[in-house]
């Protein structure tokens, strides 16, 4: 079970129960939609497009990953910088919507997708090669699954027939938004002076090497169980040197704390 975060749980709860004033009231969605044509008279749409959905189906995959990729995004971040990236991303989408919008002024679009896709891209720049499972069935890292979701946008985008109906160009905004954040936080950062502190010291390879072969393999999930298992055997054969960093990082979480 994964510990909510103060904005994740937020996000959640706002969007689910907007859903159902949607249902109830279906003026909602004529009203804070985001539709090029009436940006002029409505201009708060371009904010509230990405607390409403076209349906469940919508809602829940938006949702759930919210769920799964947004609180160790929070956690690294801080709330504020979470909510800034989770906003900056859904602002991003909508402008390039819009832009590529202009032959059809009368379309509608909602969802928090364009925000969602700001988280995951977030959640590939801090662990580019961790496993994750789409759609529960396709275990694929992260970063890969970044460049996959771009290439496939990018066709739907361009006329190809990868979810008719689906705005491509605001889940492309929504990586670009991201991105966009990051240069423009870190670059922040390092006018302020920040520097990041140094790395905590590691414990000895050999006792490294000991604790995680202490590890509870079985209360793990099958993918970081296989995965757990691959880089055991590689410390063990080639020695923990040649593990990357992320690696490492991997079998930290997975282990027990040193003692």
């Amino acid at each position: 079970m994964l510990t909510l975060t103060p904005w994740v749980a937020r996000l959640l709860f706002l969007n689910i129960g907007v859903f159902f004033l949607e249902e109830a009231y279906q003026s909602i969605g004529t009203s804070f939609a985001l539709v090029p044509a009436q940006l002029g008279t409505h201009p708060w749409t371009i904010l509230t497009y990405m607390f409403l959905h076209a349906n469940f189906s919508h809602l829940l995959f938006n949702m759930l990953g919210l769920y799964f990729f947004g609180p160790r995004v929070e956690m690294v971040l801080g709330s504020k910088r979470f909510i800034a990236l989770y906003l900056t991303s859904g602002f991003s989408g909508a402008l390039l919507w819009l832009a590529t919008s202009v032959l059809s002024p009368e379309a509608k679009m909602v969802g928090a997708s364009a925000a969602i896709f700001g988280v995951f891209y977030a959640f590939a720049r801090f662990w580019p090669r961790e496993r994750i499972l789409v759609w529960f069935v396709l275990p694929l890292q992260a970063r890969t699954f970044v460049i996959v979701m771009t290439v496939l946008s990018l066709i739907g985008g361009m006329g190809g027939r990868f979810e008719p109906g689906v705005a491509h160009f605001a889940h492309l905004g929504g990586f670009a938004g991201g991105w966009l954040f990051f240069r423009w936080t870190t670059r922040q950062l390092r006018r302020a002076g920040f520097r990041p502190a140094p790395p905590a010291p590691r414990a000895p390879p050999t006792s490294a090497l000991e604790r995680w072969q202490r590890a509870t393999r079985e209360t793990m999930h099958p993918v970081n169980r296989e995965e757990f298992d691959r880089l055991v055997a590689k410390a063990t054969s080639s020695g923990v040197g040649s593990l990357t960093p992320d690696e490492l990082a991997f079998l930290d979480r997975m282990s027990p704390p040193p003692a």
